[in-house]
């Protein structure tokens, strides 16, 4: 965008929402971030999209060929670690992103080169845009087929816009759908869209009752269990906030979801035991107790939060607390 465009797209605009001044344009982008019938929300929206797209290089028109190269052979490499009795890397040093927040689709593919797949089928329970999510890199660049779910109708929508156009997916995009997910209403959504039963992966990032969501979700049998989790609890307290379906995670608080010894607790009672965590120690990643067993080993919580960035979470537990916790 050039100078002049930019200049003449402001004055534009200025001149049809009446925006006279700096301090009125910015609180005019603050009411359409928290507002979606606010008259520039739609135009906001593009803009966040098109960053996204922009930061995960993940345009539906953009030839991904070398990714998909590249992350073969690093399969092939990883069954022939496996096949001849040599460790695998730690997940530190094959930490990768091409559609996930952080480094999730490096211990991803790792993980599913360990145990295999039987269906090729995942599902993510709140993936946003279903764009930069923990399951996307599988369903452009692995031809597996994907049930994201998100309460956003206009993240839904941008997502279906993507796979239905993208030259990977268009043939057959993954099922999205908008709902509010609860303990309640968590296994009618799965079974609905037909993706009960044997899958080879499961996300969860709500960012909020996660801990509630995997408890009460037992119509299908994953592989691999990817889970959010609060490392403001350190690795001993098994505690998570209180279910309420309604939970809403406040930006920039951490009172929200389960510390990593609840979900490890809640994993091992579902027949799943902890392999790793991302660096930073947002997600913890589950194996099935009956897979890979001699090749992913069962790791303890408190060998997985010495990144500075979770020690920083850790250090902010005096702000929540005091809030409603419950032990599990």
């Amino acid at each position: 965008m050039t100078d002049r465009f930019r200049a003449r797209l402001g004055r534009q605009l200025r001149n049809a929402l009446g925006i006279t001044s700096l301090q009125e344009q910015v609180a005019c982008i603050d009411s359409a971030l928290t507002d979606p019938t606010h008259p520039t929300a739609a135009m906001i929206g593009r803009i966040e999209h098109l960053n996204t797209l922009a930061n995960t290089g993940a345009h539906p028109r953009r030839y991904r060929g070398p990714d998909q190269a590249v992350q073969h052979l690093l399969r092939l490499q990883y069954r022939n670690l496996i096949d001849t009795g040599r460790p695998l890397p730690p997940f530190g040093d094959i930490e990768m992103r091409f559609y996930s927040q952080n480094g999730e689709d490096g211990i991803i593919q790792l993980l599913v080169a360990a145990v295999e797949t039987d269906t090729k089928r995942s599902v993510e329970i709140c993936a946003g845009d279903g764009i930069e999510c923990n399951t996307a890199n599988l369903l452009v660049n692995h031809g597996w087929t994907g049930l994201l779910v998100d309460g956003g109708e206009e993240l839904v929508t941008r997502g279906r816009e993507f796979y239905e156009w993208g030259p990977d997916t268009f043939s057959h995009p993954p099922t999205l759908r908008r709902a509010w997910v609860t303990a309640e209403n968590v296994n009618q959504l799965v079974r609905e869209a037909d993706f009960d039963g044997e899958i080879d992966l499961l996300s969860l990032d709500l960012d909020g009752v996660d801990y509630w969501i995997w408890k009460a979700l037992d119509c299908v049998r994953p592989r691999i269990v990817v889970a959010e989790f609060n490392d403001a609890w350190g690795p001993n307290e098994s505690v998570t906030v209180p279910y309420d379906p309604q939970f809403a995670w406040q930006p920039g608080s951490v009172y929200l979801g389960a510390s990593l010894a609840a979900m490890c607790k809640l994993g091992a009672e579902k027949g799943y035991r902890l392999v790793g965590t991302q660096r930073y120690g947002f997600n913890a990643f589950f194996v099935r107790d009956d897979l890979a067993g001699d090749t992913l080993l069962t790791v303890k919580p408190e060998d997985c939060l010495g990144h500075p960035k979770a020690q920083g979470q850790m250090a902010r537990l005096p702000e929540i607390e005091h809030l409603p916790w419950v032990h599990v």
